[in-house]
């Protein structure tokens, strides 16, 4: 019986083809370059408006949000003072009192509730606090 002659050949592969991976992360990557800042920004806190200099937070900056009713939301879970004082003193421990704190409150808060979270960090040893306000309308 003639053998029957195949028209493509069977070839293994020695080598992978990284591209179609590579592109893969690096789509993935910018997705997460974009969101990662808005995600800090998702609790729903208006500050105040007033005319200042703007400021970037950086990787070591801790940001503390207090909300309308009063609640304290810390790296997106809501925390009682005491946790707060607890999460406080672990930030100090770990990267010292050098680090920067932005303090959100919303604008319609009463003022000593806001003074009050600031008695806590400054209790906790940090000494740059910075309260966030939105830039007026001109």
């Amino acid at each position: 019986m003639p053998q029957k002659r195949r028209r493509f050949q069977a070839k293994t592969y020695n080598e992978i083809n990284l591209t179609n991976l590579i592109d893969t992360l690096f789509f993935l990557l910018i997705i997460f370059m974009i969101t990662a800042p808005l995600l800090e920004y998702s609790v729903d806190v208006t500050p105040p408006e007033m005319n200042a200099d703007p400021i970037k937070p950086d990787s070591d900056s801790k940001i503390i949000n207090v909300k309308a009713d009063g609640s304290i939301v810390y790296d997106r879970k809501t925390v009682t003072e005491a946790e707060l004082q607890i999460v406080l003193s672990r930030i100090e421990q770990q990267s010292g009192r050098d680090t920067v704190i932005f303090l959100r409150g919303d604008r319609d808060l009463n003022y000593g509730t806001v003074m009050n979270v600031m008695r806590l960090i400054r209790a906790a040893g940090f000494r740059n606090v910075n309260l966030v306000m939105q830039e007026e309308a001109k």
